[in-house]
């Protein structure tokens, strides 16, 4: 007899990124039209030369090579808490920081501490797929919130209030958003804090682009304003004395220095939350591996001012591939971007999202992601990763976007 498998693990969903780069494999080379992948969120540029140099000398010391304390390095975790306060405005103890193998694995952590199979959390769409599918093999269910272009993709707290039931465990955001590139207002989320606060539930806010959020920028003696809904802070949750009781962190370090392959993330949450985290740690990983957390504890010390170049210019990015949409390929809606990311409405209403992402793959030399691999409801909708391309591409993008669009054949023919 066969062996027998979870049956919740093998009716997830595939992951889709492998999907999509099967429609550009076995492609003839076109020199005239090369590739040009706008599929996933990874950083163009490896790490700074000073970061690779530390980890090298790091590499002769015997420490190197052994387990960090399960929640992570202490001068990581104190390190981070200096950084999130700083950001935030707030004061934000290292207790409430464990530091894990990636943001997929502070997701996954903390789902599976929150929350039981046949209970319920609220998704948002569209939603990032490795939420959904993690969601699904755990048995827990999801209650997604509609997706609303009329509002940029920004949710709706009210909408998502009146879907709350007795199962409901969590609400989970994500902002700026993986795919829509939308950015959530602190307005937005205070209410949705306020929100989970009556349920008595978490709100679990992956913040992996925080390091990109526009306010960033802003100038600091005018925008850092908080709950007045200046845009100096992402938000104001941390300011409140009871936020540990409802709010949970998710975070990365693999985009804003541009280390996926480190894989380094972090939960920040109340003291319960935590002390759970710690067992579920220890029987997954033990810990986050140690050399990227001395990466990550590098780049928190010395990698400030690379990081924030680098989010200028792929703010200035956006604006570029913003402009050459709009301007060179009008039969594509632009719902949102942001960080990374462009969600567009393609022209051919009535067509499967996937076929006109294959026909892109293989018409165009354009891989991008179809809304559907973002969940239901989202035929009409394309992801579009512009972050990793350089910014004289992006007038290219649009043109071919718009020549698919002109030819009125969404078939996925070569």
């Amino acid at each position: 007899m066969p062996m027998q498998f979870n049956p919740s693990f093998e009716s997830v969903e595939a992951p889709p990124i492998a999907a999509a780069q099967g429609w550009i494999r076995g492609l003839p080379i076109d020199p005239n039209r090369p590739l040009i992948d706008l599929a996933q969120a990874v950083p163009a540029d490896p790490p700074p030369v000073s970061l690779t140099d530390h980890l090298s000398a790091l590499l002769t010391r015997p420490e190197t090579h052994l387990y960090t304390d399960i929640l992570g390095l202490p001068a990581l975790r104190d390190a981070l808490a200096v950084h999130m306060s700083s950001v935030y405005e707030a004061a934000i103890p290292a207790e409430r920081v464990a530091i894990t193998a990636g943001c997929n694995q502070a997701f996954c952590l903390t789902m599976q501490c929150l929350a039981s199979a046949g209970d319920e959390v609220l998704l948002p769409e569209p939603h990032y797929f490795n939420h959904k599918m993690w969601l699904d093999a755990l048995g827990l269910k999801t209650v997604t919130l509609p997706f609303r272009p009329d509002r940029a993709g920004i949710p709706d707290p009210i909408e998502a209030e009146r879907l709350i039931t007795p199962r409901t465990r969590a609400i989970v955001l994500v902002t700026p958003n993986n795919p829509t590139g939308a950015v959530y207002p602190a307005p937005l989320l205070d209410a949705f804090a306020a929100v989970a606060r009556r349920a008595g539930i978490a709100l679990v806010l992956d913040e992996t682009y925080k390091d990109f959020h526009p306010g960033r920028f802003a100038d600091n003696s005018a925008a850092r304003t908080g709950r007045a809904g200046g845009t100096g802070i992402p938000h104001a949750l941390f300011q409140d004395s009871d936020w540990g009781d409802t709010v949970v962190q998710l975070y990365s370090f693999s985009k804003a220095y541009s280390m996926t392959g480190y894989r380094v993330g972090s939960v920040i949450a109340g003291p319960r939350l935590i002390a759970v985290l710690e067992k579920a740690m220890d029987c997954m990983a033990i810990c986050a591996p140690r050399i990227g957390q001395e990466a990550a504890l590098f780049a928190l010390a010395s990698l400030g001012e690379w990081s924030t170049e680098k989010a200028r210019l792929l703010a200035r990015r956006a604006d570029r591939f913003r402009s050459a949409v709009t301007s060179r390929a009008p039969a594509w809606d632009l719902v949102s971007i942001g960080a990374f990311f462009a969600y567009l409405r393609h022209p051919f209403d009535g067509t499967a999202a996937a076929t006109i992402a294959e026909g892109l793959a293989r018409q165009q030399r354009l891989l991008v992601l179809p809304g559907t691999m973002f969940g239901a409801g989202q035929q009409p909708y394309l992801r579009i990763a512009f972050a990793n391309v350089a910014d004289e591409m992006a007038p290219t993008v649009a043109d071919r976007l718009q020549e698919y669009a002109d030819t009125g054949d969404p078939g996925s023919g070569a």
